[in-house]
């Protein structure tokens, strides 16, 4: 196998291993629509094996950033649906990944609504919001009768994302963002079943991917995981605590056949990441490139190790449109502009040429 050979991730079929990591972009306005040029944003990039949208909201007090995508209204599933039939036109497979952002959050970008967490415990730091810089608020800790609620809307998000079209869903659980502030010792001091050791943590994350498998299929569901990333607060710093708590949540997990597991970690092939792809018991996807990006040969050199059946690629995929086409050619890429990463606009989204146009 290599990178550029076709696999199956569950009921997903990818023409080749480079998946285009989830990329927050910011483009989706006040409301949250999926515009012309976000449509146009993914549509360039249907060659990748796999598209993971940016996270997507999956109710209003769970966006994290304004110009966040959402899946909730029918203004937001109907935009949605666009973007799935022009991948789908240029024979590209899309999934969406699921992001309730919990305490990475503030009432000014949520109409005020109070975001929320397993426990009443803030971040440290500031949040940009449409007003500017603010400290990051104490967040509502959910009740044990509020956490079905929750559970519910990710998988009404799942359904409305099918129903847009879309061919799967990845739930976010990594970067400190709900699901992993659940599993984070740091960020959970819940003293109820869903708190304090490794299983209990990893409970909530289990309820939640297993309702959203059960409503749509599990073959068309993937989990990202970030363990021992260490941002946002949601630290994981003893690493028999980590192992102990995903290896709880993967064990769980098996049994349902995912259609894959997405681990961000600079080292995919260290004792930690294939010890939990071997209790996963499913398809790897590898994501390296946080810090550092991934370049073609790192992505080569995982498939051909065997340390993954995918690769997530985040900022060459932003660069370049036909990565894949660049990369099975060993052809130049372009540079990505990280000072547009997050601004307004077709610059540094939809402008980026491809080997074609720049001849």
């Amino acid at each position: 196998m290599d990178l550029f050979s076709p696999i199956a991730l569950g009921d997903l079929q990818l023409a080749n291993r480079v998946v285009m990591a989830p990329l927050t972009r910011l483009r989706a306005g006040a409301a949250g629509v999926p515009n012309d040029l976000i449509v146009e944003h993914y549509r360039q990039r249907a060659g990748l094996g796999l598209i993971i949208t940016e996270g997507v909201w999956p109710n209003r007090q769970s966006r994290g950033y304004p110009g966040q995508p959402g899946i909730v209204t029918d203004e937001q599933i109907a935009g949605w649906r666009r973007v799935a039939g022009a991948v789908h036109e240029r024979g590209g497979q899309i999934v969406m990944q699921l992001m309730h952002a919990g305490r990475v959050s503030h009432p000014d970008i949520n109409d005020g609504l109070e975001p929320e967490a397993p426990s009443a415990i803030a971040i440290e730091g500031e949040v940009r919001t449409p007003t500017g810089k603010a400290p990051y608020p104490v967040p509502h800790a959910l009740g044990a009768d509020e956490l079905g609620r929750v559970r519910d809307e990710f998988v009404q998000a799942a359904r409305n994302a099918i129903d847009a079209g879309l061919d799967g869903v990845e739930l976010h659980g990594a970067n400190g963002y709900l699901l992993h502030e659940f599993l984070s010792p740091v960020s959970n001091e819940r003293t109820d079943s869903y708190g304090g050791l490794p299983a209990n943590r990893a409970r909530f994350v289990v309820e939640v991917v297993t309702a959203v498998a059960e409503a749509i299929g599990a073959g068309r569901v993937g989990l990202r995981i970030s363990p021992q990333h260490n941002i946002q607060g949601a630290f994981e710093t003893d690493a028999a605590d980590a192992l102990l708590t995903y290896g709880a949540l993967l064990d769980q997990l098996r049994p349902l056949g995912l259609a894959y597991l997405s681990v961000l970690h600079k080292e995919p092939g260290c004792e930690l990441v294939q010890e939990l792809r071997q209790r996963f018991g499913g398809p790897l996807i590898a994501n390296s490139g946080f810090a550092s990006v991934t370049t073609r040969e790192e992505a080569l050199g995982l498939i051909e190790d065997a340390h993954a059946e995918a690769v997530a690629v985040g900022r060459p995929v932003i660069a370049n449109p036909d990565l894949v086409e660049r990369w099975a050619g060993e052809h130049p890429e372009n540079e990505p502009q990280p000072h547009l990463f997050y601004a307004a606009g077709a610059e540094g989204y939809t402008d980026y040429p491809t080997l074609e146009q720049v001849g």
